[in-house]
């Protein structure tokens, strides 16, 4: 239904911050909601973020107040802002796409050590 590609992960020092994006090959975008997840090695796959339609935004508690997530529509693109990041937040991140059925990119990497 959508394809998805992830970017923007790296190394990056605790208390820094990254900036992921997500890029959808759907002209038709503006109807999903979308989101971000991510799983560190050996735990299970969380929830991070998701953003609805009309911009209504959820995040996880361990990433509220510190994560902010957006969306550009004419771009079919959403954001994962990250700033005072933790060595927990290490884990590959994952884009996730929902209309009817669920679309998951293949996730981008995310370290935090010093």
């Amino acid at each position: 239904q959508v394809q998805l590609v992830e970017s923007g992960g790296g190394l990056v020092q605790p208390g820094g911050s990254l900036r992921l994006a997500c890029s959808a090959s759907s002209n038709v975008f503006n109807i999903y909601t979308m989101g971000w997840y991510r799983q560190a090695p050996g735990k299970q796959r969380e929830l991070v973020a998701t953003i609805t339609t009309t911009g209504t935004t959820n995040y996880a508690d361990s990433v509220k107040g510190r994560f902010t997530i957006s969306r550009d529509n004419a771009k079919y693109t959403v954001y994962l802002e990250m700033y005072s990041l933790k060595p927990e937040d290490t884990a590959l991140y994952y884009c996730y796409a929902k209309r009817v059925t669920d679309n998951w990119g293949p996730g981008t990497q995310v370290t935090v050590s010093s």
